[in-house]
Order: structure tokens, then sequence, then C-alpha cells
């Protein structure tokens, strides 16, 4: 639906952004105000006016491993058997030291210095470089934390920086365009389905012109530190500096590696900006937001008690509830938004906002709280298109699915918690994937032509095998489809995660996925930007449920609601149904549109509604008439004598069969 996707449209894009400065700093000056620091070694053999093997064409990719699903088939790649890892080895090269000019030291240091954003891709390619590459998908680019490798080995999309195996005295560059305080590295290995490559020990240089370099001291024998590095491709190693160094350039200088492997890395630079107090360089950018919001991580207590101040702040407007608890007892709580809340108001629509399926992914989780607080606030002071959302909407938003996984992702740290902990729930469940496959009984239904007469194409039942007591089903899996039962949505987003499809099947509610970035749990002073970046498409997302018709299907004589009446589009394989009041909405783009309106007992109904680029829903509403056999069934159900009229009929009826 062309509306819906405008809409996801204006989400920040997950790849390819850079938050650098300008390209005039990247001229490679040294301050002329520097001055020499002696050292006592020769400096390495590259400059910045090297070139290496595939990090030019400053393209970034983002990867995510997909399955490839076809009707009654699903297609796997093999794995290969991966060998043992064996013991690391000592590289060749002897990296050492050069006299340097360095930029001065400012008396005040910030400690605990965020990263720098090679994992949120905030540093650009082009700020990367390295000694060699064995390819273009193993070059500097790619030597990102966390970074994902392909499903086909030396593919565009590897998982890490690998340098040549003959080039001995590896080294991978990052170009910060500014003066900027360095304070530590991140690590990990080469993600891999196919390899074991990790570096096992490395050192770091520091440089202002790319060209004299200086490295990171040990303060107690004044020699260069080496810095411990992995003992596995995933696990997260933090390493922090004996003094911070200021500088433009860094460069990680791998000296061991794992033993048959090669020298491979993905990284993140733990750094500070700091004022040039000579202006060689631009200024960085101020990001962010100026919204007056709570801006950092919130625990399952924080959590709760930020929810518990929203709701104390805007009582009239919001309600908190569970919709039940997580393996570890933990309650899975939604804010509910609506100036009724607590209520389904007759004609409005339903709306929820899904995150924190995977426990490690953060930022969905902060988003919506986020949003909680600012739908709060401008409520309060009549913002018109908040309050507008709020009057006609009712908004659910569940900010932790999977709770039990957050506490574990939460405990590691923004940085260190990697790619896969803090993933799953309690019970090492896969949330994700844990909804039943709906798609594939209806495929099967489609191809032997049993849809729409024998199978519906809406509101697929359970599976029996997903019904049953030993059924492998979370109880947050379970909790979020209860409530998807019993509350009429018709729109959703699931900020990340794959029941799109089993809502859409099960329920009336057309759910999208939402990728939000390229870093799981962003650090805390990304949050601002974040929000930034996703708050007005939140809002428009929102905004969509009014797109299309809306209306209700009464009874002709008593012109009370009919629950559960079928509504069909045609030509649009798949029907809603009425909430318990006859309510209805039907999403549709723009354009004229034949409706039908059926119910069990009743006459159908079918008219003509035309939907336009007006904003709100068109109002399509029906009136049924009873079926005699539904009238008789009625009248002796309440004891009554049969019209004459009905009893005629009903004769006639008799004698054409």
């Amino acid at each position: 639906m062309w509306g819906l996707l405008l809409a996801l449209a204006t989400f920040a894009p997950a790849v390819g952004v850079s938050l650098g400065a300008s390209g005039a700093s990247v001229l490679g000056l040294a301050s002329p105000a520097t001055t020499e620091a002696p050292v006592s070694t020769p400096a390495p053999r590259s400059s910045q006016a090297e070139l290496s093997a595939g990090n030019k064409n400053g393209t970034s990719e983002q990867h995510v491993r997909i399955r490839v699903i076809k009707k009654k088939k699903i297609i796997m790649k093999k794995r290969k058997k991966l060998t043992p890892p064996r013991p690391p080895v000592t590289a060749r090269a002897s990296v050492t030291t050069s006299p340097a000019r360095t930029l001065d030291l400012p008396e005040k240091q910030e400690p605990d210095c965020p990263p720098l954003g090679l994992e949120s891709l905030r540093v650009s390619d082009n700020q990367l470089d390295a000694s060699s590459s064995q390819s273009f998908g193993l070059g500097p680019h790619r030597g990102r934390l966390n970074i994902q490798s392909g499903l086909e080995d030396g593919d565009l999309f590897d998982g890490a920086w690998c340098a040549e195996q003959q080039d001995a005295e590896p080294w991978l560059q990052v170009d910060t365009r500014h003066p900027t305080r360095f304070s530590g590295i991140i690590t990990q290995g080469r993600n891999s389905i196919w390899r074991y490559d990790w570096v096992t020990s490395y050192k770091v240089q520091f440089s202002n012109d790319s060209l004299t370099w200086w490295g990171s001291k040990n303060r107690s024998s004044g020699m260069d530190a080496v810095f411990p590095a992995n003992s596995d491709p995933e696990t997260p190693v933090l390493n922090l500096l004996p003094e911070p160094q200021v500088a433009r350039f860094i460069r990680l200088l791998p000296q061991t590696w794992l033993q048959g492997g090669a020298s491979c890395l993905r990284a993140e630079i733990l750094a500070c900006p700091v004022s040039d107090p000579n202006g060689l360089f631009p200024e960085a950018p101020v990001l962010g937001s100026s919204d007056t919001l709570d801006f950092r991580h919130h625990d399952y207590k924080a959590m709760r008690k930020l929810m518990k101040q929203v709701n104390e702040q805007c009582p009239n407007i919001t309600r908190v509830y569970s919709i039940g608890k997580s393996h570890q007892g933990l309650k899975l709580y939604v804010m509910e938004m609506s100036d009724q809340p607590g209520e389904h108001e007759l004609g409005e629509p339903e709306v929820r906002y899904v995150a924190g399926m995977h426990g490690n992914e953060a930022l969905g989780r902060e988003l919506l709280l986020l949003l909680m607080q600012f739908l709060c606030r401008e409520f309060l002071r009549g913002e018109p298109r908040v309050t507008r959302l709020l009057t006609e909407t009712r908004i659910h938003l569940l900010p932790s699915m999977n709770p039990d996984g957050y506490e574990t992702a939460f405990r590691r740290g923004s940085e260190l918690v990697g790619w896969a902990e803090g993933r799953w729930n309690h019970q090492g469940i896969d949330l994700n994937h844990n909804f039943a496959d709906l798609n594939t009984p209806l495929w099967e239904a489609e191809d032997d032509g049993l849809v729409p007469d024998t199978v519906p194409n809406h509101h697929l039942p359970l599976p029996t095998y997903y019904t049953l007591p030993n059924a492998t089903v979370a109880p947050e899996t379970r909790a979020v489809i209860k409530w998807m039962e019993r509350i009429p949505f018709v729109l959703s987003a699931n900020l990340h995660g794959g029941m799109n499809d089993f809502s859409y099947l099960h329920t009336n509610c057309f759910e999208v996925t939402v990728e939000l970035s390229c870093d799981k749990f962003p650090h805390e002073n990304e949050l601002r930007q974040e929000w930034e970046n996703n708050k007005d498409a939140l809002l428009t997302y929102l905004e969509q449920v009014r797109m299309g018709i809306a209306g209700v299907v009464r009874d002709k004589d008593t012109e009370i609601g009919i629950a559960d009446a079928v509504i069909a589009v045609d030509g649009i394989n798949h029907d809603v149904t009425t909430a318990w009041g006859g309510d209805y909405w039907r999403l549709l783009t723009p354009g004229d549109y034949v409706v039908t309106a059926s119910a069990e007992g009743y006459h159908a109904a079918t008219r003509n509604c035309q939907v336009t680029f007006e904003e709100g829903p068109v109002p399509c509403n029906f009136h049924l008439t009873k079926t005699p056999k539904q009238r008789l069934r009625e009248l002796l159900a309440a004891g009554a004598k049969v019209p004459p009229d009905l009893r005629r009929r009903l004769e006639r009826l008799r004698g054409q069969n």
C-alpha cells in the first residue's frame, strides 16, 4: 500500500548515512602549533598517500541473513564443516612508533568517551583505510563492530576487514576529520559461517597528518603497549588506553592472530571530540533533539518507573496495563494513549507499536519510551497534531516484548553486548520465529483452489500442533497473540521482528517490520539523534490508520451493530471483520472500490465506496436485512408464533426445494 510505504520512507535510513563533517577537513594538515615528541623507533612503511585495495568506492551496505522461502519449499544453504581453531601465531611484523607532532591536550579531560560511530555508520566508508584487503567484501569499510557476513564466501558483504595473507605489517586506520580524544578500542573477530579468523593482540598508533605516527605506551616500561584482543569471533573485547591520546588519525596494528587464519577484525573506537585552538578544522556538527525527554537506556525497573511517571503526568489520556509475563515473571507492560483510555470507542481505530522482540535491540524500546513522553507533553501543550491523534485514535505501546533478554543485554552494556547476547528469551527461544506459520497452509489452499470458498483468506486459526500443551511456544508469544485477539487492531509496526504475516492472517491488523539502525544497542549519547531521525515517521505512520474506508455494519431493523461481519473488497484477496460493536476499518489507497458486507443470518449488501486523497477515512456504512431462516430461528427461540407472511414465504421456499 503506497501510503504506508510513503510513511515508512520517512524513517531514518539504516545504512549509507554519513554524519561526519565537511570534506574540507580531510586535507591531512598537521597543526602548526604542535611540538615534536621524540621517540626512538622508525615509522611504519605506509602513509596517507598510499591506496589500499577495495576501499575507495565510498559505498556502504547493510546485510541481513535471510531464509529464502518459496511455496512449499525452503531453500537452505549447506554449511561447510569448520576446522577447530588452533593456537595463535605471531606475525612477522614488528610495529614501531616514530616522532610525531601532538595537539595540546585540554587540562580537563572527559571520562568515558562514547563510540566514534563505526558500528552506527556515523563514520563513513571513506574515513576508513587499511594497509591491504583480501577483497572488496573484506575491505576496511567492513571493519565495523558487529557487522554481519553474507551467505556466500567471498561476496561483497563479508564480516570483517581482513588484510592480505602476505601483508607483513597490517593496519586498519580511521580518520576522524577533527581533533579527537581517543580513550579505548573494542574489537571482534570475523563473522563468517565458513572460517575462523580473529586477531589476538594489537598495537595502537596516532597521527595528526597520517605521515608521522606515535604509539600508545605502557606507563611502567615506556614501551609500546600490546593490547590483548580476541579469543573467539563474536565476543567484543574492550581495551582502555593507558593514557588518552588527542589526534586526528588512529591505527590498529595486529600483532598476532589465530594460527592458520588471517589478520581480520571488526572494531569500534571510543573517542570524544575536542576543540581545535588553532581553528584549522571545521567544528563537528552538533546533532540531536531539542526535546526535553529522558534520553537514556532504561532497565526493567527504570522503564516501569518512567511509564508510571507518564501516567501520573497525563492521567486523562494514559493507562498502563500488562498483557502477561515473561518466562522469568517480568510483566509485559503496555502504555495506552487515547482521550478515553480503557475502552474501545465505536468508530475509533486501534493502533499498536511493539519493540524489544529481540532483547538486545534496544533502540526500538527507547523510541517507544520517548514517544509516550512526547505525546503526553505535547497533548498538555495543546499541540494540534498530537491532540487530533489522541482524540481520533487509540494507541498501544509495548516497549519490551522480551524483558528477560533485555536485562541480559543491559548488564553487558551497549558496546559489549555483541550481536546475539540477549536476543533470545530466557528459554533460548527466538521470539521472531516463534509465531505459528500461517503462510504455508494458506498457500497450499490457494494452489488447490480452496480460497476463499473452503478456506478463508483472513482470520486463519492457529494450527492444532501450536495449541498443544507441550508446544514450544514462549509465554511472551502467547501473551502477544491473546492481546492481538482481544483488541481489534487495524495497524501495527514491530521495531524490529517477523510476526507481520501472522498478524495479518490471524487478525485484521496490517503490520510492517521497521529496521531502525545498524546499531542494535546504540550508546546513550546517540539516542537524541535517533529520536530526531525517527520522531516524525513514528507520528506519520500512526496517522496512516485514517487512510481508506471505515464504517459500521448494523441490523436494518434494530440498528444494533453486527459483530464479526465480513467486509470484502473486490479484487483484494483479504477480508476483514467487524469488531463487537459492528465497526470496521479497511486500509485502502485512493480509488473506487466495490465493497460487500456479509454476516451469518443476513442478506449480503454491496455498495460502491470511493477513497479520495482527503485526510480521514471515507464513511462506508451498511444495513443488513435478516434472512427468513434467521428471523424464524429468533422467533422460535423467543416462543412467539410465526407471522403469516413469513409462514407463506417458508412454504414457497420448501416447494422450490
